[in-house]
């Protein structure tokens, strides 16, 4: 079960992918697996042994596009729709409404009040 507020995803978006997941590899000893985005893309999930939770994903995004070499967090919410309401009432704004991804939940991305971009999600009940 996933806790209202409380960080429930990480990923990176990196210029290069291959050299992401050796470090992370090394470091925190992950192993990856492929999932299929359409297309040639993919984005790759990272498990730590003995845990069959995925704990961050991992996708390329090009070096000359804004993210690009950073990680991007995503805050549990029991409600997307109303989380995103709250947002401009909190002084932030809705930068892409909430869409689903298959399988995860519903994703919002919003700018908080300091103008600090941060992923709100609404996890899909664990079956």
């Amino acid at each position: 079960m996933t806790t209202h507020g409380t960080f429930g995803w990480n990923e990176l978006m990196t210029s290069d992918l291959e050299a992401s997941k050796a470090f992370y590899a090394k470091v925190a000893g992950w192993t990856y697996q492929e999932m299929p985005m359409g297309g040639e893309e993919s984005y790759t999930l990272a498990f730590v042994e003995g845990n069959p939770v995925p704990v961050a994903g991992l996708m390329h995004w090009p070096a000359d596009q804004p993210g690009s070499n950073d990680w991007f967090a995503y805050i549990n919410v029991a409600n997307i729709n109303a989380a995103v309401s709250a947002v401009t009432g909190a002084g932030g704004s809705v930068m892409r409404a909430p869409f689903e991804i298959e399988g995860t939940g519903w994703i919002a991305i919003v700018m908080d009040s300091a103008k600090t971009a941060i992923g709100l999600l609404e996890p899909k009940p664990m079956q």
